[in-house]
């Protein structure tokens, strides 16, 4: 059973299906809902090298930038 951090947007259709995916397999999923957590922003951007779009999945040293599509804000 693998930790997954999930980075969403309240408004992402992307963000909920893969939310629901990763869910529905073995991984622990934490998720940081960046329009109800913009703290979290600053983090966000080191992550994906400025880029803002979502879905963003860390697994471990793995980031994985919007797997099935995305959403620009």
């Amino acid at each position: 059973m693998a930790r997954v951090l999930l980075y969403t947007r309240s408004e992402c259709a992307y963000s909920l299906d893969l939310r629901t995916h990763l869910v529905a397999g073995e991984d622990v999923v934490e998720e940081v809902n960046l329009t109800e957590e913009p703290q979290a922003m600053t983090e966000f951007l080191k992550l994906t090298d400025g880029r803002r779009i979502v879905p963003v999945v860390v697994r471990g040293a793995v980031i994985t930038i919007a797997p099935d599509g995305g959403t620009e804000f």
